[in-house]
């Protein structure tokens, strides 16, 4: 395989050089899992919203060769105030969390949709849970899995890769707080990402057939 150059977008799960101290971030960590030749430049910026993606796209670098995006972590803090709201039952506050859900889905589908039309391979993130001994993690894993579920369907319908941190951060180690990964959680994320773009087939992979088309005539 020729030398290609990884691009990182999104939001602070790859910009998480604030996060980490003197250890490494992800890109560096990148960097170290990747072909030698190969390149890893970082448009991810701390705080960004799925929307934000549009302008880090705008800076991509011409010899791009692969995408990774990891975002919608901070759009789903945006509705976290709903988990306070009162509600007269169980239907009645899933039909709440329905409308953030909607509203997410718009927007994470223009994402999508921009970042396949650089026509480059392109990986999107799911939102990770938090450590698993915090303690809110049942109830805010429940809740980002109803944006989860929007970011899996839009990944999957346009045969996007998917990169679960779900199952990669799965232990208090990844962490450096509640939403940030540590070096060591970024070194897992780093290996994931480079598996992505070397192809590897010794990674665990599962086979999600998303949609097909009806053979005509």
């Amino acid at each position: 395989m020729s030398a290609g150059h990884v691009v990182l977008l999104g939001d602070s799960i790859f910009d998480n050089k604030a996060y980490v101290g003197g250890d490494p971030d992800v890109v560096a960590q990148l960097r170290g899992e990747l072909p030698s030749g190969w390149r890893a430049t970082l448009l991810a910026v701390d705080g960004d919203v799925t929307s934000g993606v549009a302008r880090q796209l705008a800076a991509l670098p011409e010899d791009a060769t692969h995408l990774a995006v990891s975002v919608g972590g901070n759009d789903a803090l945006g509705y976290a105030y709903l988990l306070q709201e009162q509600a007269g039952s169980v239907a009645g506050a899933l039909a709440l969390l329905g409308q953030a859900q909607d509203r997410f889905a718009a927007a994470y589908a223009a994402m999508i949709e921009a970042v396949s039309a650089t026509g480059l391979p392109a990986a999107v993130c799911t939102i990770y849970d938090t450590p698993p001994s915090e303690p809110n993690h049942k109830v805010i894993k429940t809740a980002a899995a109803l944006f989860n579920d929007h970011i899996t369907r839009a990944a999957f319908a346009r045969g996007t890769w998917l990169i679960d941190l779900r199952l990669i951060c799965d232990e208090d180690a990844d962490y450096a707080n509640p939403i940030e990964p540590s070096a060591h959680g970024g070194r897992k994320i780093a290996q994931a990402i480079a598996a992505f773009v070397s192809g590897d087939d010794g990674a665990r992979y599962s086979r999600v057939i998303g949609a097909t088309r009806r053979p005509t005539g």
